[in-house]
């Protein structure tokens, strides 16, 4: 009996229990049913992609690229619209043109100005670029209807292309422009004016936006692409922001030190010392004498490399004279006048090595 009473109990908990838990789920009062089987009315008002998206999937392949337009920044245009162009107006964007211009060193020194010649397609002025005659206009395509895509409809998903007969325009216009011949550009020689910054390179690629081809039908204008040469220089050679030269001096000025005249870029000439002893090759540097630096900081260094100039004759004199500089050159030396060769030079090399260290232990 006791068994018996026990188990009611514990049956009569668990019922108290499970009507405590479906009073929990009771929903409020005012609260609406859910509904079953069906949508709500709001979502069954929305578009199929909308709700497709909403459920973790895609309707068709419009919904597809359409969301990769949200993804890019592309608000309701397609991400294909933005890389090609509007189709459903025709719009289309112009081609970008090349030009290479040649600049000689003293122009990339001073910076210059320049105005070239341009040969571009422009808007027609005769029917304002829409390619009718004038007086007449274009009229709304009677296959897409002026929208300018057709679409196809295979199961649930829909394909849409470029109307083949309006190319996408949404308008066919019956009676072209004579002068355009319906293209709503022609030829033209455009000049454009260009400023060459101080400092500037080498293969240095300027783009101007909206100076290339029209753009067919309303669509926006191409870019003109400039592309710097410069020209080799007969004096200088360029090494970043740094020039290279080269001077000639005779033998007494490298053993002695002298003070020559050296160009510069600018047109002017500068005082460079040459030291006493400067040997064959070296470079000696004229500060602040280079080309200006691009961002407008500071200039580079004008580098000399210092060459000798060896006389191929010489006269009875000058070759006497030589000869008692090398015996006094020798003596100096203390080798007594007598030319040393390669093996008593390296000796002596070692012989001094040997007493610097014996000097360093004691």
């Amino acid at each position: 009996m006791r068994r018996r009473g026990a188990r009611s109990t514990c049956r009569r908990v668990h019922e108290h229990e499970a009507r405590l838990l479906r009073s929990a789920r009771r929903r409020p009062r005012g609260e609406p049913r859910r509904h079953q089987g069906r949508l709500p009315q709001d979502r069954a008002e929305e578009p199929p992609g909308s709700q497709s998206r909403r459920r973790g999937g895609f309707a068709n392949v419009q919904d597809i690229f359409s969301a990769f337009g949200d993804l890019f920044g592309g608000g309701n245009s397609s991400i294909f619209d933005q890389f090609f162009g509007d189709a459903r107006g025709g719009r289309r964007r112009g081609a970008s043109l090349r030009v290479d211009i040649e600049l000689t060193l003293e122009e990339v020194a001073t910076g210059t100005k320049r105005t070239i010649d341009v040969n571009r397609p422009d808007k027609c002025a005769s029917c304002d670029g829409s390619g009718a005659k004038p007086g007449t206009g274009p009229k709304t395509c009677a296959t897409c209807r002026g929208s300018g895509q057709i679409t196809h409809s295979q199961g649930f998903v829909a394909f849409r292309q470029v109307c083949p007969r309006c190319d996408g325009a949404g308008t066919w216009v019956e009676e072209h422009c004579t002068a355009c011949k319906g293209r709503g550009v022609v030829g033209r020689r455009v000049p454009i004016d260009l400023t060459i910054p101080p400092g500037i390179e080498e293969g240095h690629v300027e783009r101007i936006a909206g100076q290339g081809e029209s753009g067919e039908r309303g669509g926006p204008s191409g870019d003109l692409v400039v592309v710097v040469h410069v020209k080799q220089h007969e004096w200088f050679r360029r090494e970043g922001d740094d020039l290279c030269a080269v001077t000639r001096i005779r033998y007494r000025q490298a053993v002695l030190g002298d003070e020559v005249e050296i160009p510069t870029i600018t047109g002017e000439t500068v005082n460079l010392k040459i030291p006493p002893g400067t040997q064959p090759g070296e470079r000696l540097r004229v500060r602040h004498q280079g080309l200006p630096r691009l961002d407008g900081y500071g200039r580079g260094h004008l580098l000399v490399e210092v060459r000798i100039d060896v006389p191929k004759k010489v006269t009875a004199e000058q070759q006497e004279l030589l000869e008692k500089f090398d015996d006094a050159e020798h003596k100096k030396r203390g080798s007594g006048g007598k030319k040393r060769g390669i093996f008593e030079k390296v000796r002596d090399m070692f012989q001094r090595a040997d007493a610097q260290d014996s000097r360093s232990n004691q």
